[in-house]
């Protein structure tokens, strides 16, 4: 007797786990902009993207952080928060954001606010013989951490764009002797992904 299988259907979640998101990552305020196109399962943590965010970015990871996603914060747990967030451990990308076209904001640094608006801009299906995540595009050098946020950072740019200035020499030394604004090296931060690739 032959028998049929039936389809299991798939459910919404299931179907989004193994898909590719690609991200667009802008740090709020910055003209000209500052920014990364990102490919990441979505089947990743908020807390993993928190990391992978830091590594594409060029930030240190010295601060706290959060997701600001519709009406709800995620980020690290803290029973001792006033408003606790929830757990961005237990919360994926696909879960969080499931659709294409969806922004949300990533801040880093309370005392310098710097804002990350994430726009998902596609979910594609998975290459195999590609490693995730990682970097394609990308434009600017990471501001220096303890800038001051975005009117820290400018004040900082228009006094390195003139030796003359009075300040000129106390922020180059603070800088540690170099800063190119516009510098942004693909293969440097795409090695720093490679302790995530799956």
């Amino acid at each position: 007797m032959l028998r049929i299988r039936k389809k299991r259907r798939r459910t919404g979640a299931e179907s989004t786990t193994a898909l590719i998101y690609q991200l667009k990552i802008a740090l709020k305020d910055i003209r000209p902009p500052i920014w990364r196109r990102v490919l990441v399962p979505g089947d990743v943590s908020l807390a993993t993207l928190h990391r992978i965010i830091q590594a594409v970015m060029g930030w240190a990871d010295y601060h706290l952080h959060e997701f600001a996603i519709g009406d709800v914060n995620y980020g690290p747990p803290s029973p001792s928060d006033w408003y606790p967030a929830k757990d961005e451990r237990k919360a994926t990308l696909s879960q969080v954001a499931p659709k294409e076209g969806m922004k949300f904001t990533y801040t880093y640094d309370f005392g310098d606010g710097w804002e990350h608006v994430i726009t998902v801009e596609k979910r594609l299906p998975p290459d195999p013989d590609a490693h995730y995540p990682v970097c394609i595009a990308g434009k600017r050098a990471c501001p220096p951490e303890d800038c001051g946020g975005v009117w820290g950072y400018a004040n900082l740019l228009e006094i390195i764009q003139n030796p003359r200035h009075e300040e000129y020499e106390e922020m180059m030394e603070w800088l540690g002797g170099e800063f190119d604004p516009e510098a942004f090296d693909l293969e440097v931060v795409n090695r720093a992904l490679k302790r995530f690739s799956k």
